[in-house]
């Protein structure tokens, strides 16, 4: 498999882990909707992010929803997942351009600006779960950080990376790490966690140097015995279809349909998660309307 996660344990589970490769995955939300380098960074960062999290789900039916809100160029970002390793986004405004930061890097930040990070859990219950925080950072991984602690009083450490090629744009690597300390979790184990998260400089920096997920644990992880107990594929997957389209146009409503319909053209409707098109006729929006009359 290309993109792939891993679970894991350590510490006689005082910790569970999680990594992820999601190059090829960010690589096609890049292409699907021809996002800036910035405008990558975000949205790649988010859907490393979604993958990890969307396995953490217990149901099959189960999907997590991450929504971050700022006030900064981007707009929204929006990623939905699954516990199959599925996941999709997009970015509201895929074609902002913002100078480095001051460490030379993509200014994922300022882009993002100050806002609110939310979770939304869709379990198939009555109401979704939804749990939302402010963005300490617009890093992303620092803020998911935040939201773990805060909303569901986990300690985590979540470490989030996209590098591209700088000469072509391209996704050069692309993945992360979730890392939650058990309530149970002894000061020697959160010690030698805080030391080993010390020495790692960047996720990309550790795909760069050929590390896979599972070797990546290890060295988080090191010293504490980790035990892989879980992997699977990770993709951009979109289950959008003409039919679902259509369903969405019956929902409108008939007065929206007539006006469709009497201005005689064609209809072209896009998906925000995977930007395919859907065209409908003037004959089909007619046979939508006998629909929507039912």
């Amino acid at each position: 498999m290309t993109d792939y996660f891993v679970r894991a344990t350590a510490a006689n589970a005082q910790i569970r882990a999680f990594a992820v490769k999601t190059k090829e995955t960010v690589e096609t939300a890049r292409q699907a909707h021809d996002t800036s380098p910035v405008a990558t960074a975000a949205l790649g960062r988010l859907l490393a992010a979604g993958a990890m999290m969307g396995v953490m789900l217990k149901g099959e039916k189960d999907i997590l929803t991450l929504q971050i809100n700022g006030d900064g160029p981007l707009g929204g970002i929006t990623v939905t997942a699954d516990a199959k390793g599925r996941v999709k986004g997009y970015v509201q405004n895929p074609q902002v351009m913002v100078g480095a930061n001051d460490r030379g890097k993509l200014d994922v930040a300022k882009a993002v600006g100050n806002g609110f990070l939310r979770v939304i859990k869709d379990m198939g219950l009555k109401e979704p779960y939804v749990g939302q925080t402010a963005l300490q950072t617009g890093e992303i991984a620092e803020d998911l950080t935040y939201y773990f602690a805060t909303s569901e009083q986990v300690a985590s450490s979540v470490g989030l990376g996209v590098l591209l090629d700088k000469e072509t744009g391209t996704v050069k690597q692309a993945g992360g790490f979730i890392l939650q300390l058990m309530p149970f979790a002894e000061e020697e184990v959160i010690t030698r966690l805080e030391e080993n998260l010390s020495g790692i400089a960047s996720v990309t920096g550790l795909f760069e140097e050929g590390n896979t997920p599972e070797q990546i644990l290890e060295i988080l992880l090191a010293g504490m015995e980790p035990e892989i107990v879980d992997r699977g594929p990770v993709e951009f997957y979109c289950n959008c279809n003409k039919d679902r389209v259509e369903k969405a146009l019956i929902s409108i409503g008939k007065k929206e349909l007539e006006e469709l319909i009497a201005e005689g053209k064609e209809v072209e409707l896009n998906c925000h998660f995977c930007n395919s098109s859907y065209v409908f006729s003037v004959e089909e929006l007619k046979r939508i309307l006998k629909k929507a009359r039912r």
